[in-house]
């Protein structure tokens, strides 16, 4: 089967590529260099039985029907609604900030003044950290100088590798703090994990008779007189490429910056290790937070449950590391726009993912993405 389209990686990118085009009558070629599909958001059973999330967790919410209803073609949701807590002086304190935290942290004495003092303010019942370090009200600075301390100030420095003295207030503070009860992490209108892992559900986008998957296959991508080279044979069709642009162009402008991250996974011989899926470590440790994965996927697993913990740290491009968070900066978007314009010049080239596009996407925004740009390729336009 010749190949109209060439898709570099099966994650969650490239998967929904593979799949847009196949409907859309386009014989597919998918080419990854793990021995496994699904990229970041691959999952498997542990040795214990647990379903854990290799890469970190994910937890899939969006309130574009599109394309939830896209992927609900491929797996049902659980219905899971993600909970975060904060380890603060040895009291789990829910974040995003809200009124259940203010509570914990001050009181309900305290707390119902801080409340009553936010009501005044014209963006109640959100608002940003900034204002509240700003507000003429002493009981509102308060609250606002112990959330950027103890929320943003510390895990900031960990999950970025800045010192505290390079992290402006006004950027970091813009999260705001939510006077009311709702204490979810996110408030889309669906949420949830892949009843049968994220894993499963990316096999079964990438199962159709015009789609042929390749797996531990380090496929070469070059560039040269304006054309693709993929393992030094040329792509007669269009390729879609997910991976890191710079490495697309031989690093040309210099190398985009990343974190990476390093996980650490743990069986213990116990139902529950902690009250929430996520707790974030935002004032002690030098891990960023810990995962425990059946309280997000609903497994019931007596006796015994699984664990990980989260290190982030500089990508620095060695094997073996994952370049996960692209590091805005002013530079890095100036060096990102010449790797666009360069791509721009490529006829046939599509660029679409985290690492290509080089931003910070949810899972939904990854596949709307995708979507937007195999627009006119689905649509016959």
């Amino acid at each position: 089967m010749s190949a109209h389209y060439t898709v570099i990686g099966a994650g969650l990118a490239g998967a929904t590529a593979a799949r847009l085009l196949a409907d859309s009558g386009n014989n597919v070629l998918v080419l990854e260099k793990l021995p496994h599909v699904g990229g970041s958001v691959y999952d498997e059973k542990d040795g214990s039985g647990v379903l854990v999330h290799r890469y970190g967790p994910h937890i899939f919410h969006t309130s574009d029907k599109e394309v939830y209803s896209f992927l609900r073609r491929f797996t049902e949701f659980n219905g899971y609604t993600h909970r975060v807590a904060a380890m603060i002086d040895g009291r789990y304190v829910p974040v995003p900030f809200n009124k259940n935290s203010i509570v914990k942290a001050f009181g309900s004495e305290k707390g119902a003044k801080m409340i009553s003092e936010a009501e005044k303010l014209e963006t109640f019942p959100a608002v940003s950290v900034l204002t509240l370090i700003g507000s003429q009200s002493d009981l509102l600075k308060e609250l606002g100088e112990y959330v950027y301390k103890n929320i943003f100030l510390y895990y900031t420095t960990k999950q970025w590798g800045k010192a505290p003295s390079e992290i402006d207030p006004a950027t970091t503070a813009r999260v705001p703090v939510r006077f009311t009860d709702d204490d979810r992490y996110f408030t889309d209108c669906f949420q949830g994990l892949p009843s049968d892992g994220y894993t499963e559900m990316v096999k079964r986008m990438l199962e159709s008779e015009r789609i042929t998957v390749r797996l531990g296959v380090e496929a070469e991508v070059t560039i040269r007189d304006n054309r693709i080279f993929v393992s030094g044979r040329p792509v007669e069709g269009k390729l879609i490429y997910t991976g890191e642009t710079d490495r697309l162009f031989g690093y040309r402008f210099g190398r985009l910056p990343y974190r990476t991250l390093d996980f650490e996974f743990e069986t213990l011989n116990e139902d529950s290790y902690q009250p929430y899926a996520t707790v974030n470590y935002t004032v002690s440790e030098n891990f960023t937070r810990i995962t425990e994965f059946k309280k997000m996927t609903l497994q019931k697993t007596d006796g015994v449950t699984s664990i990980m913990k989260e290190y982030s740290r500089e990508f620095t491009g060695n094997e073996g590391e994952i370049p996960f968070y692209p590091v805005i900066t002013d530079e890095s978007r100036e060096i990102y726009s010449e790797y666009l314009a360069l791509s721009r010049n490529i006829p046939g080239l599509m660029l679409a993912g985290r690492l290509a596009d080089y931003k910070y996407y949810n899972m939904d925004a990854v596949v709307r993405r995708v979507m937007d740009v195999l627009s006119a390729d689905t649509k016959g336009e």
